[in-house]
C-alpha cells in the first residue's frame, strides 16, 4: 500500500513483453550499463551508467500489485558511476533503452543484451495506478509485478536460463523475437 503523498520519490510504472516493431517510432535511443549491490531481500541498490551519465538508484519493495515501490535517484559524477560500478556484485545489466512517444506517455523498450540477449521489455512510468495508458501495437502481455522481469533479478537468474520454458509459457513472444 502506497502513502498519501506518493509526490517525488515514489515509481509507478507497468511492465509488457514486447511483440513487435518498435525502433521505428523511437525518439532515441541510449545504451545502459547497471550493476547492483547485494542488500536484504525487497530493497535494491542500483548504479546505472546511462551514455556518460551516471546515477545511484534505491528502490524499496514493490507493493502488492508490483506497479509501485519507493525510488530514490541521484545523479552522480562519471568517474564516481565507474567506482562504484566496480564495487557492484558480480554481473551487469547491459540493454539498449528505446524512447517511444504514444499518446501522451513516454514507453521505455528495453532491448537487453549479454545473457538477457533476445529479451525485450516495454515499461510506462504513470501518476497514479489508477491511471489510463493506451498500449501501443507493439506491446503484448503485461508482466507488472513478475519478478523474473526485475533488473535485479535478471542479474541473479539471466533470460539464458528461463528463456525456453518462457517461450512455452508465451508462444507468441518467441515467433515475434524472430522477426523483431
Amino acid at each position: 500500500m502506497l502513502p498519501n503523498d506518493t509526490s517525488t520519490h515514489y515509481e509507478i510504472e507497468r511492465k509488457y513483453l514486447v511483440v513487435g516493431d518498435y525502433k521505428h517510432l523511437a525518439m532515441s535511443s541510449s545504451e545502459i550499463e547497471q550493476g547492483y549491490f547485494d542488500t536484504k531481500p525487497g530493497i535494491t541498490v542500483r548504479v546505472r551508467q546511462r551514455d556518460r551519465q551516471a546515477y545511484l538508484t534505491i528502490k524499496g519493495p514493490s507493493d502488492e500489485s508490483g506497479i509501485a515501490r519507493y525510488e530514490f535517484e541521484t545523479k552522480v559524477s562519471e568517474a564516481d558511476g565507474r567506482q562504484l560500478m566496480s564495487l557492484c556484485s558480480k554481473g551487469r545489466v547491459c540493454k539498449t533503452r528505446w524512447l517511444v512517444d504514444y499518446h501522451g506517455h513516454t514507453f521505455e523498450v528495453d532491448e537487453f543484451h549479454g545473457d538477457n540477449q533476445g529479451l525485450v521489455i516495454a515499461e510506462v512510468e504513470l501518476g497514479s495506478a489508477e491511471e489510463h495508458v493506451e498500449l501501443p501495437p507493439f506491446v503484448g502481455a503485461e508482466v507488472t509485478g513478475d519478478r523474473r522481469f526485475y533488473n535485479s533479478h535478471l542479474i541473479r537468474m539471466p533470460f539464458v536460463v528461463w528463456r525456453n520454458s518462457f517461450y512455452k509459457e508465451h508462444p507468441e513472444y518467441f515467433a515475434t523475437q524472430n522477426q523483431i
